[in-house]
């Protein structure tokens, strides 16, 4: 089955002179997607980009990050696993070459996930299942790691032991 998506980017930088010389226009885009609010994009800081806006990069670790976690609910859903808290500090390498290209080298997703029931390896094991069903993971040329932290809630709601620890699954990509 195939699926597609759309997305528009339209460029505000234009401060008047459009691309006349490197330091003349902006990075700033809107990021649309139909029927949803826009998204304020720009190049990364370190490429004259404006800090306050999203930049491609982030945009590309958060899919990494949500894709991992949409998959994760549901394999815990389906395995009678029940999860209360789920978050992710999730970050990225980049390296640029001389020529001023550049590409990511790695990807750590770092779930801290508490559940209410359910088995704490199990909940774990399920990270793994997971990263080889990432549809944005799957299609990444560099290593995404992936090293979860899962703590059960005690009956009386406070957080107990973890079980956590590099991915026994290792790294994904090339």
């Amino acid at each position: 089955m195939m699926h597609s998506y759309r997305a528009s980017i339209r460029w505000t930088g234009n401060h008047g002179t459009g691309t006349s010389a490197y330091r003349a226009y902006g990075r700033e885009h809107l990021i649309a997607f139909e029927g949803k609010p826009e998204l304020p994009g720009s190049s990364d800081p370190n490429f004259r980009g404006d800090g306050r806006r999203y930049n491609p990069e982030e945009l590309l670790i958060a899919s990494l990050s949500a894709c991992h976690m949409l998959w994760y609910l549901h394999l815990c859903a389906s395995s009678d696993i029940v999860v209360e808290t789920y978050s992710d500090e999730a970050n990225g390498t980049m390296e640029t070459t001389p020529d001023g290209s550049g590409r990511f080298t790695l990807a750590t997703l770092h779930p801290a996930v508490t559940i209410r029931s359910g088995s704490p390896d199990r909940a774990r094991e399920l990270h793994t299942r997971a990263h080889e069903m990432c549809f944005v993971a799957n299609s990444v040329n560099f290593p995404v790691r992936c090293e979860p932290t899962v703590r059960l809630l005690s009956r009386g709601g406070r957080e107990g032991p973890r079980a956590g620890g590099p991915d026994p699954a290792g790294p994904k990509g090339s």
